[in-house]
């Protein structure tokens, strides 16, 4: 037995084949698209990368230290 697929944005059922899996149409992926360019939907889940979290540490100082000087 088959898992039944509903589309993220109208939640209708979406067939295995149709072309525009998840969603069941093109309009439907456009909105979703749309969702994300707009900020609507957020990756909520802290950064676990040390390396990054090094990065964005230095990148924070270094823009502190640009607005301190006044630049």
């Amino acid at each position: 037995m088959s898992k039944i697929l509903r589309c993220p944005t109208c939640r209708n059922i979406v067939l295995a084949s149709n072309e525009d899996l998840p969603f069941c149409s093109d309009r439907c992926r456009r909105i979703d698209l749309g969702k994300w360019a707009s900020g609507d939907y957020k990756i909520s889940s802290p950064i676990q990368d040390p390396d990054l979290l090094e990065e964005l540490a230095r990148s924070t100082k270094h823009s502190r230290q640009n607005d301190d000087d006044g630049n």
